[in-house]
């Protein structure tokens, strides 16, 4: 019988890495780069294991060597590990250039799309002063009526003033845990909520309103 507690969710799949195999993959702080191969070294290891199939597992390692820690520790002096946390071998030339160049292509990216939402916001907010200054510019002066009192214009009334605006980037997957408070792009404006479920490249929060989403990570801002 197949084992009903199988694990599926790919932060739970790093974190029983993080435990199992605390020399090779690091939860926290500085991480170290894997042996070239690892990936069967790994398939091997928990064959006997049947919590995690090879498709979620090659998703989690996946995750893992893509973020940005582990592709800060690819560079010059650098040593790969195996399972057991040993030497093999330094990092070749041709390895260090291509994770130095997704790491800045990466980040560039993610620095784009925060531009892009501070222009889009900067517009927004500007189109709502140029709507509320239309009315004021044809304003007329109050005027008296026959008992000559002034009848007050309703341009004259104070405007509310705007909330101020909150600087939101969007967010990485490896960012994202459960339990995590974060801000779902729905509409015009973020909607807040909180994580319940992370799976492959799907995340599912549960909104303040009550209703529950899933969305992919492109649309969380942090």
């Amino acid at each position: 019988m197949e084992s009903t507690d199988k694990l599926t969710d790919t932060n739970a799949i790093l974190a029983y890495l993080y435990e199992t195999f605390p020399q090779c993959f690091i939860a926290e702080g500085e991480a170290k780069p894997l042996k070239i191969g690892l990936f069967q070294d790994l398939a091997e290891k928990l064959a006997e294991e049947s919590k995690i199939s090879k498709t979620q597992l090659r998703v989690a390692l996946r995750r893992y060597t893509s973020s940005w820690r582990y592709l800060k520790s690819i560079k010059q002096g650098a040593v790969r590990v195996d399972l057991d946390g040993n030497a093999c071998g330094e990092l070749e030339e041709q390895h260090i250039e291509h994770a130095q160049k997704t790491l800045k292509e990466s980040q560039e990216r993610a620095k784009e799309r925060r531009k892009q939402r501070e222009a889009k916001a900067a517009e927004q907010r500007g189109d709502g002063a140029d709507k509320k200054a239309g009315p004021r510019n044809n304003t007329k002066r109050p005027r008296k009526d026959r008992n000559f009192k002034q009848v007050q214009s309703k341009s004259s009334r104070p405007n509310k003033k705007a909330e101020p605006a909150v600087n939101l980037v969007q967010a990485e997957l490896d960012q994202l845990a459960k339990e995590q408070r974060v801000n779902v792009k729905l509409g015009k404006s973020p909607v807040k909520g909180t994580i319940s479920d992370i799976n492959k490249d799907d995340v599912t929060v549960h909104l303040d309103s009550g209703l529950t989403v899933k969305v992919k990570a492109e649309h969380i801002l942090l």
